[in-house]
């Protein structure tokens, strides 16, 4: 599946506060657009990986899968834990992936947000159905962080 791609993006590198703040497990609100135009939301786990693209990954059958399937933009707006700290990102899916690497990912993604492990069922949960992953390439980025 080949999302939609209406530009090419510029990606620019994350400043070090940035990546220190998403590298903690928090939860991300994701904004697709449904079919007819509407935005859609998502509260979601998310991992930024080694080279600045945020990895998400659903359950297929979503409806936020689907609109990242059809049109590639996405906006996340991540919060800090009080609430008032925030970091906003745009970006385009440009990798999606799904069989053994979307449940090696979503397994890896339970690890991160329940470090002393994710319960039984939700590993069969993650087993039962089948996941995809998408890689968004950050094309801007926006924040109220302290400097």
């Amino acid at each position: 599946m080949e999302p939609a791609r209406p530009h090419p993006i510029v990606a620019p590198t994350l400043a070090t506060r940035f990546r220190t703040f998403l590298e903690q497990p928090r939860f991300a609100a994701l904004a697709t657009i449904d079919p007819d135009g509407a935005p859609r939301q998502a509260v979601i786990w998310y991992r930024l990986e080694d080279d600045g693209r945020i990895l998400i990954n659903s359950r297929i059958g979503r409806r936020w899968p689907a609109n990242l399937g059809r049109d590639g933009r996405a906006s996340l707006a991540i919060t800090g834990s009080d609430g008032y700290a925030w970091l906003g990102l745009t970006g385009q899916v440009l990798e999606t992936a799904v069989g053994e690497r979307a449940l090696a990912d979503i397994l890896a993604l339970a690890d991160r947000y329940h470090p002393e492990g994710p319960s039984a069922a939700q590993v069969a949960s993650f087993r039962k159905y089948p996941r995809i992953t998408f890689l968004i390439e950050v094309d801007a980025v926006h924040d109220h962080l302290e400097d």
